[in-house]
């Protein structure tokens, strides 16, 4: 009964890849642990070309998806493609299992994975293949030095396939969603809500974050002032208590600062977005690369949803002006709109993502680890603006514990 499938979505289903050489059993493995043949499996290497999905039920666990990818050892025009998308689908990983033949030594392309995998804190454990023909003992002693779990399993007796279910049941993590506010603000007490109506907003409407962050005000029972930022200051004058916090567009970020006492706490709806959906640290961590472009360096403006854009639009037309004045370089900027980074990733010094109020948590994390392997700062777009608005300090302040 495993292998029933239920209605969800693979975007919202753990994601556990399969990534190793070639020719060291990752589609027989995969076929094992599924219980199905999903995967082409061939004695000749490189027999896996794109990452191949298949979503399955592992109980009693829950819904996941299974991806099997091409050999990181595949070299050439065609490899080289081949092992990209294996870096996109390592990063999408709820985790990973590193599968080894247990007739093979580690290899310095195994130990570059390996480290990558490490650095930048995806989990994972080790799976040896093949165990029906004996197993190499230094191969042992070399993965035991990593202190990461192995699992040792044959393709062609079943062996070791329940235990390596069960372990991965036990290693896969459970990450909750991260609310915008309603850990900073307590029932009672006062957030001001800043939202612009410019031409670049929707008509009728207030968008997500704005909405996502009134709600949670309700639901805990906080008072909530919505105003735009001609009202900021009558409406602060009005008060007889001061807020807890005041959030507002990063679009206005530079004259809100300017309106609200630097003795209450003042952030973005995006650096909120980027705590939530992101991990802010490893944002954070990208600003600094802004004082490090030069002349022709190429960035990245990525947006995870296409909408029409408007005159003064954010990603196309504010930020870069905003980039251009704060530089003073020539700098080739490009902007991409989708659920997917351009192929060529490796030209861009630089990625500055939107809000990623569209996308799931799992993919926007997805993007920021596809980043991160390919060492590519990334930075969102209200932490980009905070800083060279001159106001990072301030705004990174109340989400400081």
């Amino acid at each position: 009964m495993e292998l029933f499938v239920s209605t969800v979505s693979n975007a919202e289903r753990k994601h556990i890849v399969f990534i190793g050489k070639r020719n060291v059993g990752k589609s027989a493995l995969i076929n094992s642990f599924s219980g199905q043949e999903m995967s082409i499996v061939s004695e000749i290497a490189g027999t896996t070309t794109d990452p191949v999905k298949k979503a399955m039920e592992l109980l009693p666990f829950g819904p996941v998806v299974l991806v099997d990818t091409a050999g990181i050892d595949d070299f050439g025009n065609l490899g080289e493609k081949r092992i990209n998308k294996t870096i996109k689908a390592i990063s999408s990983a709820d985790f990973v299992l590193y599968v080894i033949d247990s007739q093979n030594n580690i290899e310095p392309i195994d130990i570059e994975y390996i480290n990558r995998l490490l650095n930048n804190n995806i989990p994972f454990a080790f799976v040896i293949t093949k165990t029906d023909l004996s197993t190499n003992e230094k191969l042992l002693k070399d993965l035991d030095s990593f202190r990461m779990p192995i699992f040792k399993t044959s393709s062609i007796n079943k062996n070791g396939i329940h235990r390596l279910k069960e372990g991965v049941i036990k290693l896969i993590p459970d990450e909750s969603e991260i609310p915008l506010i309603s850990d900073l603000v307590s029932s009672g007490e006062i957030i001001v809500l800043v939202v612009p109506i410019d031409p670049g907003a929707p008509k009728g409407r207030i968008i997500k974050p704005q909405v996502q962050a009134l709600r949670e005000s309700l639901d805990i029972n906080a008072i909530s002032i919505v105003v735009q930022v001609t009202e900021l200051k009558d409406a602060l004058s009005k008060l007889n208590q001061k807020p807890k916090l005041v959030v507002t567009d990063s679009q206005a970020i530079l004259s809100v600062s300017q309106i609200v006492p630097e003795d209450i706490p003042l952030t973005t709806f995006s650096i909120l977005m980027a705590r939530s959906k992101g991990e802010l640290n490893a944002l954070i961590s990208g600003i600094d690369q802004i004082d490090n472009l030069k002349d022709g360096d190429s960035v990245l403006i990525a947006e995870a949803c296409t909408h029409h854009a408007q005159k003064d639009d954010i990603g196309r037309v504010k930020i870069p002006r905003w980039l251009s004045a704060y530089t003073k370089k020539n700098i080739n900027i490009d902007v991409v709109a989708g659920k997917d980074y351009p192929d060529d990733l490796l030209k861009y010094k630089l990625i500055i993502h939107c809000g990623a109020c569209m996308i799931t948590r799992t993919e926007m994390q997805s993007r920021i680890k596809q980043a991160e392997l390919m060492q590519i700062p990334i930075v969102n777009y209200g932490l980009i603006i905070s800083y060279m608005q001159g106001v990072i300090k301030r705004v990174l302040k109340p989400l400081s514990k």
